[in-house]
């Protein structure tokens, strides 16, 4: 029973995580077009924008980061044979590579925190897709565990990234051609 106790709260803060991530990018690129806003705008949308982020950032999305990381430990204690299973090892690697997308993330907080941030938000909306794409892998691995099976998942997520750039292309353009900014 302790057993799902744990799996139950890993997958939570497995949640919770990911929703820091997926937000904290979009606070990131509205702090990033509130650079381009009229002075008095601007002061406003920036000062609240970083109280959002800093909240989201320390109250929700760390402490996600290391509980999610504990629980999961804790499972990996107990199931020790999941670390002779290849779905599992490929998993861990792209637990790595969250971490990493985690850090780039606490590097861009940072230079909010400074003042400035060096990213366009073109760039930020990609870079959102990132965390869907680590998301859809480790899902696909924990679920099919086999070779076979998160090889498919893989090329079904190659295919979504490529859907969602086309999207956010197409997004951008209609943006655009709207002048939904404008208004």
């Amino acid at each position: 029973m302790a057993y799902l106790y744990l799996k139950s709260l890993h997958i939570i803060f497995i949640t919770t995580w990911f929703a820091g991530l997926f937000y904290i990018i979009r606070l990131f690129i509205y702090y990033k077009e509130a650079e381009e806003k009229p002075e008095i705008e601007k002061n406003i949308l920036l000062k609240q924008y970083k109280l959002m982020i800093k909240r989201l950032w320390y109250i929700i999305t760390w402490p996600s980061a290391v509980l999610a990381t504990i629980f999961a430990i804790w499972l990996l204690v107990l199931q020790p044979s999941w670390l002779q299973m290849n779905w599992m090892l490929i998993k861990l690697g792209f637990v790595a590579l969250l971490f990493a997308y985690h850090w780039t993330c606490q590097i861009m907080y940072n230079q909010i925190e400074k003042g400035y941030l060096k990213y366009s938000s073109f760039s930020l909306r990609i870079w959102n897709e990132v965390a869907t794409i680590i998301l859809f892998a480790c899902v696909f691995l924990v679920i099919l565990k086999n070779s076979l099976g998160w090889i498919f998942g893989v090329i079904g997520i190659i295919s979504v990234s490529i859907l969602l750039m086309l999207g956010i292309k197409l997004y951008k353009n209609i943006r655009n051609k709207n002048n939904w900014d404008k208004k």
